[in-house]
């Protein structure tokens, strides 16, 4: 997830050592280094200008960022004969990667009603081409830990740091409960590999389509994940029968290229929605704690959009009854006391 803000003085000098680098690293004159994009992390991406065409340095610093993953899941992708970002050169010790330069446009600047069909069938194609290369053992376990971690950042950060709650000791008793069951649906779908991100704003439209970022958190785990992920995004929303039909679509190429998904579709589009909700609790805590910890406030402008999705969800699953009345509980305690409550 990409995000702005102005480099301190140590990024400065990072740039400048940057700089010197991409000199000794490119052969012939470096016309023009810009912005590209900014993470969400701690790494920066600048668009480099040379004769022959443009490129991408990722500056990524080694005591805050680790590049080793970047490069492998690129690898990864690539050997899946999927459109990542070729390495060009690295300098693992600086933090400083060069990569093959996807273009500019993202699948969320191109997204839609006429362009949706088409870029979604491509991004679908892709994921299967990702599921299918999948095999255990190479990249790390989204396990319940892992799970955990994040579907507890919600009543951590969302609940406790932007609404400022406490959960009672009845609430957290429902809400262990009500998220453990959760993770519980989610660890019992087929695993694959997980890109974690796959979101329209990590999509380039390219030749061939998509162009694939932002994919170094990479894990082996549930298989709706990713699709999620691309139907029920962080920064754009769709009618629900649109996202239905084109579930039913993926759903069938997966189940036609032999991906482990379930022979029925309700079960399937069950897991799906059930790991949503497990994805947008996960994000609603994690754009308040980019908003609170590191200062970077737009983010929470999008909380809405997920305490809709998940409403949605618990809304049709009985089972998801007690996650309704806690989200209801702590909306209208926020009020009472006059917390910031949902933006």
């Amino acid at each position: 997830m990409s995000a702005t803000a102005s480099p301190g003085p140590a990024a400065d000098l990072r740039l400048d050592s940057l700089h010197r680098w991409l000199r000794r690293t490119v052969a012939g004159p470096v016309r023009e280094v810009k912005p590209a994009s900014r993470d969400a992390s701690f790494r920066r991406y600048f668009r480099a200008h040379l004769a022959g065409g443009t490129v991408i340095v990722m500056d990524a610093p080694p005591d805050k960022e680790d590049c080793r993953p970047y490069i492998r899941v690129a690898g990864l992708l690539r050997a899946a004969g999927l459109h990542a970002p070729e390495i060009l050169a690295q300098d693992l010790e600086q933090g400083f990667l060069l990569l093959s330069d996807l273009g500019t446009r993202t699948y969320l600047d191109a997204l839609d009603n006429e362009t949706a069909a088409a870029l979604f069938r491509d991004a679908s194609d892709a994921l299967i081409r990702w599921q299918l290369a999948s095999r255990p053992g190479v990249l790390p376990p989204y396990d319940e830990a892992l799970l955990r971690r994040e579907i507890d950042l919600f009543p951590e950060w969302y609940v406790g740091r932007h609404l400022q709650l406490s959960l009672t000791s009845k609430q957290q008793e429902t809400w262990t409960a009500v998220s453990t069951l959760i993770l519980r649906q989610n660890l019992s779908q087929a695993q694959v590999y997980v890109h974690r991100d796959y979101m329209p704003r990590n999509l380039m439209v390219s030749d061939p389509n998509p162009g694939i970022l932002d994919f170094q958190d990479a894990v082996f785990g549930p298989v709706t994940y990713d699709v999620v992920s691309l139907f029920k995004d962080a920064f754009i929303s769709w009618e629900e029968e649109q996202v239905l039909d084109w579930a039913v679509r993926h759903w069938e190429k997966a189940k036609k290229a032999g991906l482990p998904v379930p022979a029925d579709f309700g079960e399937y589009y069950r897991d799906l929605e059930w790991m949503g909700v497990q994805r947008h609790l996960k994000v609603l805590g994690i754009f308040a704690r980019i908003h609170y910890r590191d200062g970077k406030p737009h983010y929470l402008g999008d909380t809405p959009r997920f305490l809709n999705y998940v409403r949605r969800a618990a809304a049709r699953y009985d089972a998801l009854t007690p996650l309704r009345r806690l989200l209801d509980d702590w909306e209208e305690r926020a009020a009472s006391i006059g917390g910031d409550g949902p933006p």
